[in-house]
Formats: structure tokens, C-alpha cells, sequence
């Protein structure tokens, strides 16, 4: 038994069940955008699609689904949209949309099954391969949009209460859009951690949760913080379902899954990036020095929770 570990829901584990005891999450979302034509040379990244070519962002998660997928992300920020000078009422209507393409990506899916040959088989019997749709929520170095998400480094000024308060609009939207669970990711220090495990508590979010971090070195996450000082606030929240790292080098991997097992029993979530390094003054992503296991990960991205 690990020690501190709460009640686990059975949201996860009925999942994995269901699904054969792992379960595939769909991979690089922008990388796929941009492979279609679409120009992502924007503060909002890939959620400008759902503006300018929401079909493509449809398209790009059906393709998802189509290669195997069992969870489908969603992406998109309110803040992001204001910054860019969308009402407030636009930017929570983009945010909604963005979950909506997502379940009909998923329910043209279901349809084909319905129609046509099933690809998953369940106790003998062809059955649809079930599918969840997440709702991603990123850190709040993503809206910075200066690379701070890859360092964790946001600023004496920043304190709970400030990302308590940026967050909170958002993921009480998300809770109530008709995701299946919200996946809070990418999330690089410890204080983030812990204002999305009060926020779950305090506004009684009442759909399933991960936790997604990421790290430089395979010990600590990218501020420094210790892996698991920060799995274990994950762990701590009664909503959180899963425990992984994501945007993390292929190398470091089995040691962190390794780390986040010593203090959560858990389902663990792990959706590593190329093994290259994100160069914030350039805004891309650069060959590391290091050893890069997987060179061309990032397109041919895998999630896997076990």
C-alpha cells in the first residue's frame, strides 16, 4: 500500500478494464495541424483552429480515433482568447466548442461502428473501442507564452491565489462542457499542483482529473520541485484518477514511472515528447545534446496509462 494514498475512484480502473488493461492517448496535436496546412504561428497555438478551421481540428481528432486512440485531448484557453481580444463570452463559447468537436469526432466514430466493422473485441464479441474525451488545461506558462511552462518559473509575484484564481473560470467550464475528465497538464512546478488540487476541492468539481508533469533531469520536475513532492499532492486529490509526466524526454521516463509509483498506486499517464529541447527565445524546439531515443516521437506521439 503507498502511504498517504487516498481512496482510489473506479473511474480509471473500469476504464483500463474495459479497455484491456492500457489504454492509448492520441498524440502531437499541433504537429498534426500544421501536417494539414494550418499556420499555427499564433499566442493561441493550435485552439486557433477552432476559429479558423474547426473541420481540421475534427479531422485531426477522428484521425486520432481512427489510429487506435482510447482518450482524445481538447485544446483551447480562454484567457489566451481574451488576450487576443475575444469577449469573455466568446472565449468560454470557443472553450465549449473545443469540447464539443471533440465528442463529435468521437460520435462520428461510433456512428461508423454502428454502421460498419467494429475494430475492438470485448469478451469474445466485436464491440466500438471505447473513447474518452479529456479537456486539457494547461499551465499557466502556456498563456505567458514565453517558454516559462518548460521552466516552471513564473516569479515571486505569482502565488497560489493567483493561479487559483486564473484557473478557476476555466476549469469550472470545463467541468460542465460534457468532457469525460480534465486533464491538467504539462504542469511544471509544485505550486501549480497545488492550486489545481484546492480548486477540484473547492468548487467540488465532480468529473475524474489527471495530473500531468513534466521534467528536465528525470528526478525533479522543470522547476526544480521534486517528482515526488508533486506526484504526491496529485495523489492527495480524491478526483485525480491518474498520476503521469508528459512533454519529458524518452530517456527519463522508466525512472520517473518508477518515482511517481513510490507515492501513488494510481493509474500512471505518460506522453513523452521527441527528446529535443524548447528554446523559448526561438519559440521551437531544438535537437538536444543529449541522447534522443526517439527522434520522431512527437509526430508519431503514444500515451499509454497502466
Amino acid at each position: 500500500m503507498v502511504s498517504g494514498s487516498v481512496q482510489q475512484s473506479p473511474f480509471m480502473s473500469d476504464f483500463l478494464q474495459k479497455c484491456g488493461g492500457y489504454v492509448v492517448v492520441d498524440g502531437g496535436f499541433a504537429t498534426e495541424l500544421e501536417r494539414h496546412g494550418a499556420d499555427l504561428n499564433d499566442p493561441l497555438w493550435s485552439a486557433k483552429c477552432l476559429v479558423t478551421s474547426p473541420h481540421l481540428v475534427r479531422k485531426v481528432h477522428l484521425d486520432y480515433i481512427d489510429a487506435g486512440a482510447n482518450i482524445i485531448l481538447t485544446a483551447a484557453t480562454i484567457q489566451g482568447f481574451e488576450a487576443k481580444g475575444y469577449s469573455t463570452e466568446e472565449a468560454e463559447g470557443l472553450l465549449r466548442r473545443s469540447v464539443e468537436i471533440a465528442c463529435e469526432a468521437r460520435d462520428i466514430y461510433y456512428d461508423r461502428c454502428t454502421k460498419d466493422s467494429c475494430d475492438f473485441i470485448d469478451n469474445g464479441s466485436a464491440s466500438r473501442r471505447p473513447v474518452l474525451v479529456a479537456a486539457s488545461v494547461g499551465s499557466y506558462g502556456a498563456y505567458l507564452a514565453d517558454g516559462s511552462e518548460y521552466s516552471g518559473n513564473y516569479g515571486d509575484a505569482v502565488s497560489l491565489k493567483t493561479l487559483k484564481d486564473f484557473h478557476r473560470r476555466r476549469v469550472q467550464i470545463l467541468a460542465n462542457s460534457g468532457a469525460d475528465l480534465i486533464a491538467f497538464e504539462t504542469i511544471p512546478n509544485k505550486l501549480e499542483a497545488k492550486a489545481y488540487a484546492e480548486l477540484l476541492e473547492e468548487e467540488g468539481i465532480n468529473i475524474p482529473a489527471w495530473f500531468s508533469f513534466n521534467s528536465k533531469d528525470g528526478i525533479n520536475v522543470v522547476s526544480g520541485d521534486s517528482v515526488l513532492e508533486c506526484a504526491s499532492i496529485a495523489d492527495s486529490g480524491k478526483q485525480v484518477v491518474a498520476v503521469g509526466i508528459n512533454c519529458t524526454a524518452p530517456r527519463f521516463i522508466h525512472g520517473l514511472i518508477l518515482s511517481v509509483r513510490k507515492v501513488t498506486n494510481k493509474p500512471v499517464i505518460i506522453y513523452p515528447n521527441s527528446g529535443e529541447t524548447y528554446d523559448a527565445n526561438r519559440k521551437e524546439w531544438v535537437v538536444s545534446s543529449n541522447l534522443n531515443l526517439f527522434p520522431s516521437n512527437r509526430y508519431i506521439q503514444f500515451v499509454a496509462v497502466s
